[in-house]
């Protein structure tokens, strides 16, 4: 077997210090051009400028190693691999950097305080976000009792029933309404309003919970949708073969099958609408009050609370700074807690041995 000049065997596998090395060494490299080349006058060394060549030099040490000592394919794939692993850490860096930011800005404020006290007649340091978190939570909850049957029960049409031209219509609407702006959403339910309770009475809890299920239910018919096709064939024709009426097998074997996946579309429908801001401020309004009945008079919500706290200081700035950050934690927060449950419900509710 020949030996190259690098000691390593022609058909032997590089081993696995290679690529951290790699990676540090052409790091270091670029580390130290860009410190050479820059002159006195100059500001500190460019990052962005370090890791492109640094990447850049780690791929052509990679791609020249690994095909001198493992072969063509071999290194094509360790190339590709290299590319896919930094898109995703091109992905990840904005994610962990909001989320950092985030967390140091409004750990700080995360108090008691927050949690129990609401922005009446608050206009300096103090007050909390117990009035948008109870809005928040009630009109998630009432437009996810609008959303959930609407949106499960077109999905089963679609997928058992629906044929022809009726079938099309839906499916097509259905896709118009994922698309739409949701400030759209906002317009359409405050005009709804408007029309059937006048200018007086517009702008209210409710309002704001509709235009939210416009929003939840064409991600609820997709997901709901996706999940009974993947049921297999076998499992209806098996009941219709014992008898079993198509609506029962519907109930009994295809819900239950495909239960785990619906219930996770469900709550990331929930998670997707839960920071809507533009159609909340139009629908439910801004109020620094207690509001406990989503059906009279304006209520908060955390998404409306971050965007006037930011929006609209006082004279004490870096109050309404606080609260902003410690809003944008608490939604933050919540929409983490969605997903974990998420995952929980798909974990206990998929099918044995799936």
């Amino acid at each position: 077997m020949a030996i190259i000049s690098t000691g390593f065997q022609a058909s032997a596998s590089l081993p696995r210090w290679f690529t951290p090395a790699a990676l540090v060494g052409s790091f270091s490299v670029a580390l130290a051009v860009f410190t050479l080349a820059r002159t006195p006058s100059e500001g500190g060394t460019s990052l962005v400028g370090v890791g492109f060549v640094g990447f850049a030099l780690y791929l052509l040490t990679v791609a020249i190693v690994s095909r001198l000592v493992e072969g063509r394919r071999k290194a094509a794939d360790r190339l590709i691999t290299s590319l896919v692993t930094a898109a995703f850490a091109l992905a990840v860096i904005p994610l962990v950097s909001l989320a950092w930011t985030v967390v140091t800005n409004g750990i700080a404020r995360l108090d008691a305080d927050f949690f129990s006290m609401s922005m009446r007649n608050v206009v300096g340091p103090g007050g909390g976000a117990l009035h948008a978190i109870v809005g928040t939570l009630e009109l998630t909850l009432i437009a996810s009792l609008i959303s959930v049957p609407v949106g499960i029960m077109t999905a089963i049409y679609l997928v058992e029933y629906g044929r022809g031209k009726l079938a099309r219509a839906v499916t097509f609407f259905v896709d118009v309404m994922t698309g739409i702006p949701s400030i759209v959403a906002g317009l359409f339910a405050f005009t709804l309003f408007l029309v059937l309770l006048g200018p007086a009475a517009a702008i209210n809890g409710f309002a704001g919970s509709i235009a939210l299920s416009v929003l939840m239910i064409p991600v609820v018919v997709r997901a709901t949708e996706e999940m009974l096709k993947i049921v297999p064939n076998e499992l209806r024709e098996a009941s219709y073969a014992l008898g079993v009426p198509k609506w029962l097998t519907i109930v009994k074997v295809v819900i239950p099958t495909a239960l785990a996946g619906i219930a996770t579309g469900v709550i990331i429908a929930i998670a997707r609408v839960i920071g809507e801001t533009a159609p909340l401020l139009l629908a439910a309004g801004f109020t620094t009050s207690m509001n406990y009945n989503p059906f009279s008079d304006k209520m908060m919500t955390l998404p409306v609370f971050v965007f006037t706290s930011f929006a609209n200081q006082g004279i004490d700035t870096q109050s309404y700074l606080d609260r902003s950050w410690a809003g944008a934690l608490t939604l933050m927060l919540i929409v983490m807690i969605l997903n974990l449950f998420a995952r929980l419900i798909s974990k206990f509710l998929s099918p044995k041995g799936a």
